[in-house]
């Protein structure tokens, strides 16, 4: 019989997450059996994915009438808000038995603060606690971006309690930030006499956007050496944020606040599906698979692992040639600092433009239920 190389990967010590949501797949047993079958310990969101789940299917076209007709006035982010928790409650519930399991380790779902939200402190951490109230489960997790605003939202909420899922993390100075955010959240916690052991964070960190973007300096520069480094950035970035992981919970700092019942912030991979049909299908999750880490997987990069992946602990070997790949990409004439600064400020902006179309979408089934232009399908539009 052959073994199911998504528990391979689990056996090793990775959490499988799911990078998707959409409310078919909570009510007709995909993600359950996922958990069952394919050692699924997590589910995460993000404004694009709730566009694509929202916008281009019927799914919530039920829901979103109930709504209207209780009241038909209802502001457009209303209707999301009320719709995503919902999903995110359902997601959460079907991982309860994870997170009982693992003694709240694992089995979270992720719900993200709006992406308007990204540089302004005080209102993220407003949200934040409303999200957290509203969703009324142990077994989620709130998702602030590491931006420079973002990092003190951080700190707060952990000292408060409430478990953050950092999103938008592409350098070893995003890395270093929400290291640093994460731990004096505990710290805080600690003082206010707080219950460490029951407040987690992820520290999720960007792959193929990181290759995306060097390939294409790398191509422009065209020397053999430059396009002999096209498809090294990603991991040889994720390895070096692992190795200081390492360093960062294995101090004397941490170990205090261990000793305490705090938990390591793991290191989650995301972007992990392949944008290059030039690269092999899996290379993300492959190269990145070990202990303590995460990998948030979009379906069709789940799928490919389970036919035909390979489920070996690469994650911390050659982590001195991926520090040489980087120096040797750096000696090129290529900013690191400049590209992945980049990366974030091109994520916030996706997603604040995929959050827009939402509303947007949602704003015209209003109109259309409000009209009567459409019916018995006014929804589908």
């Amino acid at each position: 019989m052959t073994l199911n190389p998504l528990n391979q990967l689990a056996a090793l010590g990775q959490s499988i997450w799911y990078d998707n949501v959409q409310r078919s797949l909570l009510t007709n047993g995909d993600i359950a059996r996922k958990i069952a079958e394919d050692s699924l310990t997590g589910l995460t969101s993000n404004p694009t994915i709730f566009n694509k789940a929202m916008a281009q299917s019927a799914d919530y076209d039920e829901a979103l009438a109930g709504l209207l007709s209780s009241d038909p006035q209802a502001e457009p982010i209303t209707l999301y808000e009320t719709l995503a928790l919902a999903d995110i409650q359902a997601a959460a519930d079907l991982l309860r038995p994870v997170y009982e399991r693992t003694h709240g380790a694992d089995g979270y779902a992720s719900l993200e603060v709006s992406p308007f939200l990204a540089h302004d402190t005080g209102a993220s951490i407003e949200e934040g606690r409303r999200l957290r109230q509203a969703l009324n489960r142990p077994n989620v997790l709130i998702k602030i971006p590491a931006t420079p605003a973002g990092l003190p939202a951080i700190t707060t909420l952990i000292g408060e309690g409430i478990s953050v899922n950092v999103t938008l993390m592409f350098s070893l100075q995003h890395y270093d930030n929400v290291a640093e955010a994460y731990l004096a959240g505990l710290e805080k916690l600690a003082a206010a006499g707080g219950d460490l052991s029951q407040v987690i964070s992820v520290a999720s960190f960007f792959v193929s956007r990181v290759d995306t973007i060097f390939d294409q300096a790398l191509a422009a520069i065209g020397t053999a050496e430059a396009l002999s480094l096209r498809g090294k950035m990603g991991v040889a970035n994720a390895k070096a944020a692992y190795r200081r992981f390492q360093t960062v919970f294995g101090s004397d700092r941490f170990k205090t606040l261990a000793d305490r019942g705090a938990r390591v912030q793991r290191p989650l991979w995301a972007s992990t599906g392949v944008k290059n049909p030039a690269y092999r299908d899996v290379f993300y999750v492959e190269e990145l698979s070990g202990p303590d880490t995460v990998n948030t997987m979009p379906p069709a990069t789940m799928a490919a692992f389970k036919a035909h992946g390979r489920a070996e602990a690469r994650l911390t070997q050659a982590v001195d040639e991926a520090l040489e790949i980087m120096a040797r990409i750096e000696a090129l004439g290529i900013d690191y600092n400049t590209l992945t600064e980049t990366l974030q400020t091109e994520g916030v902006t996706a997603f604040a433009e995929a959050f827009a179309a939402l509303l947007k979408t949602l704003a015209a089934k209003q109109q259309a239920f409000l009209s009567r232009q459409t019916q018995p399908n006014f929804l589908s539009i």
